[in-house]
């Protein structure tokens, strides 16, 4: 269980997203807790000086989907990086393993494949509650903690090249 607020962060340690383009692919499934982690991550990335312009949102049927849509959205736009929202809750059967595992190795093989950050901002949970208190509730936004994420890696390739 996580212990700490995901929406809590020293700002001052967040660069300026000023310039940066971002992607951000949500899927519809559990839209109630993806809908949220978007607002979050959108938001978020605004905050820190982000133009909405810059910001495209699109959205696939289901975690399985991100992993395509991520990868149309790194080789038909031209963003710095892609966040990746979804949510799989845990059934009755392996379904959930298999997607988990299968979402995680998909964005894993991208960010290698287009030497880009796709971050990671699929919630994997044992109930809908746990995934309700990490999209907005009581543990903060997911999306928050993926768009500092990627405003950070951003910022690390530009302070490298």
């Amino acid at each position: 269980m996580a212990t700490k607020n995901l929406s809590e962060y020293d700002i001052e340690k967040v660069p300026s997203a000023r310039g940066m383009k971002f992607g951000i692919v949500v899927a519809e499934w559990n839209y109630e807790i993806t809908g949220a982690l978007a607002e979050g991550a959108f938001e978020t990335l605004k905050k820190h000086g982000a133009d909405e312009k810059n910001i495209i949102v699109k959205h696939v049927p289901g975690s399985f989907e991100l992993i395509l849509g991520a990868q149309y959205m790194a080789e038909y736009t031209d963003v710095d990086a892609v966040i990746v929202l979804g949510c799989v809750i845990q059934g009755e059967t392996p379904h959930f393993d298999y997607i988990c595992a299968g979402v995680t190795q998909g964005i894993t093989d991208l960010n290698i494949k287009y030497n880009k950050p796709f971050i990671f901002g699929v919630l994997t949970t044992n109930n809908q509650q746990q995934a309700l208190d990490r999209a907005g509730g009581r543990l903060g936004n997911k999306g928050d903690e993926a768009a500092v994420t990627a405003i950070k890696m951003v910022a690390l390739r530009n302070d490298i090249n």
